[in-house]
């Protein structure tokens, strides 16, 4: 097999392999899984993206965290993270990576 590991921090985190592997391993494992299509991925990623960034500031909060604090780690002005945290901008794929780093939200880094 032709498998790529990721890690993160010294531990191994995602494995990555051709899609044609992928299939094989399902159809071993007794499941079918049909190929995705863009316009599937494309209606469900944004909901998950606004319901993520509607709880923005309560897992900011949650935590602990100044405005502040957070968007300078992140590297954006706390007037923009206002912006996004009370939903009047959506922030690009590289910022909510950064933010699902930051507050340990493991879905948000998926997101492109």
């Amino acid at each position: 097999m032709d498998i790529q590991i990721i890690s993160r921090d010294g531990e191994p985190e995602y494995a990555v392999l051709p899609w044609d592997q992928y299939q094989a391993l399902l159809k071993a494992a007794g499941q079918q899984q049909p190929a995705p299509t863009l316009s599937s991925a494309a209606q469900v990623a944004p909901d998950h993206a606004l319901r993520a960034l509607a709880e923005l500031r309560g897992l900011r909060e949650g935590k602990g965290l100044a405005i502040e604090a957070l968007a300078r780690t992140v590297g954006i002005s706390p007037s923009y993270l206002g912006l996004i945290e009370s939903g009047e901008r959506q922030p690009d794929a590289a910022i909510r990576r950064s933010l699902a780093w930051e507050l340990g939200v493991a879905g948000w880094r998926d997101e492109s």
